[in-house]
């Protein structure tokens, strides 16, 4: 296992291409960031897989699946007042009786589903027919759809019970969850600031530890960057991996349902379970589907000296310069000399198209937006305002049930695809969108993996970017790239930086190549196992239930 002394937090100047080479260490200094320690007075075991331990502890009948429910729905009770990232929690007679099911399927010596008694968080923009779903949207509110999203259905199937439905950005678009028509989401790690979004209320909601793992969608970066800001770890699956049936289009082409959890493990059994081709959903992959749990779980990484050597790792230039806070440059740099101890083989590498990504994301997710929610017209669904004429209700509905967000990203879509534009903006956005693919594939090409952090910064105050919509959007440089080439990644906690009471989790970001997910959850597991000096259990939550009430 590596020295505790390479993860100092160093911040050492590299050239392109160059190996992270032991003597570099002289060099290092520490800019605000605070030593990669545990924020409380808890011992640092690795994290362990809270699905394995929930399937344990009810297939040997030392705890049964009700009681397991009981406590995370008392945690939702104490809670959910000051954090609020759920929009809707599920009856609690229901969730129990769900558990109590499991409990007798087990005493009659049946099988049981590797998701039995898993209390699963579910974003606001993914159908559940038992629940409702508005996309975080007033235009939505009260709205129960027929049918449930594929990625639910089969979660149900394999046992998983529901707890709610999590807080979002309003449709998806949004970096903080203040953009919900109804309530913003808290931080659990420091009340004050915001959980990122566009799922931050499935980040928080996993961080405080309501629901053992939680869905998200991600169409730039809204899964990575809420699980960086709420330290849990988050995974976007590659384009056509998982199903979009059920989930509420934003940007089609850009659209991804992704996972959460406290572990890498249990993120890996929750895409496992929601991966797969559907023929509901024309953009699914047939491609073959890996057991990414076991896996990680059938071998131990943490015994060798150099689990993950000769393994190509490339840290990307462009995501560490001007515009990224120093002390979170620092963590990723000690996270790079963490993987270099581990045998990985790191070096710097630039994608000269990097840059574009960001501007070509907005035009084409907000075009594409201004065609999908073109759908809601209040008159099939959704709240309706009375009028004389239709063309009245139309606009009088969508100008009251939609927020100033949704409006302005529907307003500069359509503004992109209108005649004369179109050329200028969305065509030349998809020729950006190639280039990026190609960068990518080049870099790739020569790399097993690809680093960066999940956001420029750690979690800021709740407010402080509501009336700067430019620096929102930049908030996003290191993730909406990864969305336009379609690939995959993950983001595990790497370190913490300073602010609150006990500092905030900084988050790093790993890209593979298309439908390569086994390998970045590889990697993940190894660097979260052998990552010394880190809890990622916010103070909230041990000050709540003490520091050994959960992983």
């Amino acid at each position: 296992m590596p020295s505790a002394s390479l993860l100092q937090n160093p911040r050492i100047l590299l050239t392109s291409q160059t190996p992270f080479h032991r003597n570099l260490r002289h060099h290092i200094h520490t800019p605000n960031a605070l030593p990669l320690q545990a924020p409380l007075s808890v011992t640092t075991s690795p994290p362990k897989s809270s699905i394995l331990e929930i399937q344990k502890s009810i297939l040997s009948q030392t705890q049964k699946a009700s009681d397991i429910a009981s406590e995370y729905l008392a945690r939702i009770r104490q809670m959910e007042p000051r954090i609020q990232s759920f929009l809707h929690v599920a009856e609690e007679e229901k969730v129990m009786r769900e558990a109590e099911k499991v409990d007798m399927k087990v005493e009659r010596g049946e099988e049981i589903g590797p998701l039995a008694g898993v209390l699963v968080g579910v974003k606001d923009n993914i159908c559940t027919k038992d629940m409702p779903s508005t996309a975080g949207s007033k235009i939505l509110e009260g709205y129960r759809p027929a049918f449930d999203a594929t990625a639910v259905r089969k979660m149900k199937k394999l046992g998983a019970i529901i707890v709610g439905k999590t807080n979002l950005d309003e449709f998806g678009m949004g970096s903080t969850t203040e953009g919900s028509g109804f309530h913003g989401t808290a931080n659990p790690w420091d009340l004050s600031r915001v959980p990122g979004g566009s799922s931050g209320g499935s980040a928080a909601a996993v961080s405080a530890r309501q629901c053992v793992v939680s869905l998200g969608s991600d169409t730039g970066g809204s899964v990575r960057q809420p699980a960086s800001f709420c330290g849990v770890v988050g995974i976007k699956p590659t384009y056509g991996r998982v199903s979009r049936f059920g989930l509420m289009a934003y940007a089609s082409s850009l659209d991804v349902i992704g996972c959460m959890g406290s572990s890498v493990i249990d993120a890996a059994i929750l895409l496992n379970a929601i991966s797969g081709h559907d023929k509901l959903d024309s953009t699914s992959s047939k491609h073959e589907i890996v057991d990414y749990a076991s896996d990680i779980i059938s071998k131990d990484f943490t015994n060798s000296s150099n689990p993950l050597k000769g393994l190509r790792v490339g840290m990307i230039k462009e995501t560490l310069g001007e515009g990224v806070d120093a002390a979170v440059t620092s963590s990723i740099q000690a996270s790079a000399l963490h993987l270099e101890a581990l045998g990985c083989v790191v070096t710097e590498v630039s994608l000269p198209s990097f840059s574009l990504g960001l501007p070509a994301y907005y035009v084409l997710a907000s075009s594409e937006s201004s065609s999908n929610l073109s759908r809601y017209d209040s008159v099939r669904y959704g709240n309706q305002i009375a009028a004389d004429e239709i063309t009245a209700l139309y606009g009088d509905s969508r100008a009251n049930g939609f927020g100033s967000e949704v409006k302005m990203r529907i307003l500069m879509g359509t503004y992109a695809l209108s005649a004369g534009y179109y050329d200028a903006y969305y065509k030349r956005a998809q020729r950006v969108r190639t280039l990026i693919k190609k960068s990518f594939k080049d870099a790739l090409d020569s790399n097993d993996i690809l680093i960066s952090p999940a956001a420029p910064s750690a979690a800021y105050r709740i407010g402080e970017k509501t009336n700067d919509a430019l620096a929102m959007y930049a908030g996003d440089i290191s993730t909406v790239n990864v969305n336009l080439a379609g690939l995959p990644a993950l983001v595990v906690p790497c370190g913490f930086v300073e602010g609150g009471t006990s500092g905030l989790p900084v988050g790093l970001q790993m890209i593979g190549a298309a439908f390569d997910e086994a390998k970045l959850l590889k990697v993940g597991h190894v660097f979260e196992q052998t990552l010394q000096n880190c809890k990622f259990v916010p103070p909230l939550l041990s000050e709540s239930y003490g520091s050994d009430s959960t992983q």
